[in-house]
């Protein structure tokens, strides 16, 4: 990780319109019944409203609320947006706690106080000290995040339309020229973009994660001539958005994620999301404590909650829900559980065996908060604007 102290006006400003296991936990008797803990969530991590297990164990509830998933608009939401003092916990993809703790917007988690932070065997093999996912979760010594969700990220395509893909070239090739869509967004669009013309030898880019300006003008200067050559239908940003163009068939190949093929399938689209032979952008959520006064008891009841999603039963109903891995127990609880049917219970294992070949396969780490951020926020800008 990189240090960053620091959040100019310009990257904050920019932000600003981005978008406003049955468990064993601590004895009963020393639960905090009816507190309510708030959740900001970026459309992922809510299992639907159903937080029954939490509540059931606890006695306490949640309350979500959206937030924007771009990097500048979680910082905004905390500062200008009034989050500081009504969040208790953020749920966004990691590698944020550098300039999130540098600006006392989240607190260091004490683990200990995690039981299934031992147990989810996960955390432990791809988040360690010294792993890439690391910098997903901690900052200079100290465990920010609970990684409670894991993926690896791709494309997606219509086999009728384009037979079998296996390189995010195919976003570029001119056959599909007016059938492909990107994401707006640097940190999955760019750095996919960037993986490509390293792999095919088209530019020379040392770590497309994390690009110095030359890297990341080489690849704005390739997407606008893509662009200029008409090879974008749209450049999306929502994910019912990217859904309604596979399931309209506006597009044959998107830049998205797998959750909208999920989606894509469940509307009856044959929708397929690629292996693609230059790596997976991998990724994970981390769910942040957010810095501000609160009662023991609510805090206590914060802690209750990571411990909830980190643990085998949350796991189950997201993995089932939104097609991500999450805890290695999850298929034996969903194979265990009433609340599964026998589509669901074959559905969470072959997700979890699925994410983990893509970990396996590697790739790169999606960047969140790159050491030259606003000089990718300025580049991808242009490329918007181009």
């Amino acid at each position: 990780m990189h240090e960053l102290g620091w959040i100019d006006r310009r990257t904050l400003l920019k932000g600003a319109g981005a978008g406003l296991g049955l468990m064993s936990l601590v004895p009963r008797a020393a639960l905090a019944a009816g507190e309510t803990v708030t959740l900001a969530d970026v459309g992922v991590a809510d299992p639907n409203g159903d937080w029954s297990g939490y509540t059931k164990a606890t006695g306490n509830t949640v309350k979500v609320v959206p937030i924007g998933n771009a990097p500048s608009a979680v910082m905004n939401q905390l500062i200008a947006g009034g989050g500081r003092q009504t969040f208790d916990l953020i749920a966004t993809v990691g590698g944020l706690q550098g300039p999130l703790s540098e600006n006392k917007l989240i607190a260091p988690l004490d683990i200990s106080r995690l039981k299934n932070w031992t147990q989810n065997g996960y955390v432990n093999k791809y988040f360690d000290v010294g792993t890439k996912g690391y910098d997903y979760i901690g900052y200079k010594g100290k465990i920010y995040g609970a990684p409670t969700i894991q993926q690896g990220d791709s494309f997606a395509y219509l086999p009728e339309k384009t037979g079998d893909l296996n390189s995010y070239g195919a976003l570029f090739d001119p056959k599909f020229r007016g059938y492909v869509a990107l994401e707006d967004n640097y940190t999955t669009a760019g750095q996919k973009a960037a993986l490509f013309l390293k792999h095919a030898g088209m530019a020379d880019i040392k770590d497309p994660a994390d690009m110095n300006p030359k890297e990341i003008a080489t690849v704005v200067d390739f997407l606008i001539g893509r662009k200029k050559d008409g090879q974008f239908r749209v450049i999306w940003s929502s994910f019912e958005q990217a859904v309604s163009l596979l399931v309209n068939q506006e597009v044959y190949v998107i830049d998205c994620w797998e959750p909208m093929v999920f989606a894509a399938k469940a509307r009856g689209i044959n929708a397929v999301y690629a292996a693609p032979k230059e790596g997976y952008l991998l990724w994970a959520m981390a769910v942040y404590l957010v810095d501000r006064d609160r009662s023991p008891e609510r805090l206590n009841a914060c802690y209750q909650l990571l411990d909830y999603m980190l643990g085998p039963e949350y796991g189950a109903i997201i993995t089932n829900l939104r097609g991500y891995m999450t805890n290695p127990e999850a298929p034996a609880f969903a194979a265990a559980s009433s609340i599964f049917d026998e589509a669901a219970k074959r559905r969470v294992a072959q997700i979890d065996a699925g994410v983990k070949a893509k970990f396996e396969a590697g790739g790169t780490w999606q960047t969140r908060w790159p050491t030259n951020i606003n000089v990718y926020e300025e580049e991808w800008q242009r490329f918007k604007s181009a």
